[in-house]
């Protein structure tokens, strides 16, 4: 019960945090969801895989956390835990640091800064890294072979989001200012 607990609380946090600051930009005018939104070809195919894949963990997720099922040994469990809080701890951090600078997807039309602040000076992508710690994090509370797969697929899709397409819609914005970022700051955690 105590795991159950603890997952439905980071989730919680965690989407309310993302619920909260997608009603909060749409006050200021701002849509936060971009994902395949005015794009075509491989950018496209890219973020509206990712966002099934968002979904797809998200509900598998959710249903092996209530339904308690698992196969996991105690301390995995535990490890499992200590990631879930700490990437739902990465994933607001990096949401607050962003302040309206923040979307899902990128935006080829909103005008936006480069964040090199805060928990930015770290890790080039927080955010993902933080859902990426929740979700490995609820696969050790709750291991089963369902959610290992669709766990996978979901960072693989938001790996190729930051690569095929982040990461070269960051570079055509801000050019060198982003270089010289993407050389001081790794991709995922620590400075080189």
């Amino acid at each position: 019960m105590i795991f159950q607990g603890i997952a439905i609380a980071v989730l919680s946090v965690f989407y309310g945090c993302y619920i909260v600051k997608m009603f909060c930009q749409r006050k200021k005018g701002i849509q936060t969801d971009q994902m395949g939104k005015g794009k075509t070809g491989l950018v496209k195919g890219i973020e509206v895989t990712m966002k099934i894949a968002a979904i797809l963990v998200f509900s598998v997720g959710l249903l092996c956390v209530l339904l308690n099922v698992n196969f996991s040994s105690l301390p995995l469990r535990i490890g499992g835990a200590v990631l879930s809080i700490s990437g739902t701890a990465v994933f607001i951090a990096a949401v607050i640091t962003m302040q309206d600078n923040w979307r899902a997807g990128v935006s080829q039309t909103d005008k936006t800064e480069l964040v090199t602040s805060g928990i930015y000076q770290y890790s080039r992508n927080p955010a993902f890294l933080g859902f990426d710690l929740l979700y490995l994090g609820l696969l050790l509370m709750f291991f089963n072979w369902a959610l290992c797969v669709v766990t996978i697929f979901a960072m693989v899709m938001y790996h190729l989001q930051i690569v095929k397409v982040e990461e070269a819609f960051l570079q055509a914005a801000f050019g060198e200012e982003y270089l010289k970022y993407k050389k001081e700051v790794c991709r995922y955690l620590g400075r080189k």
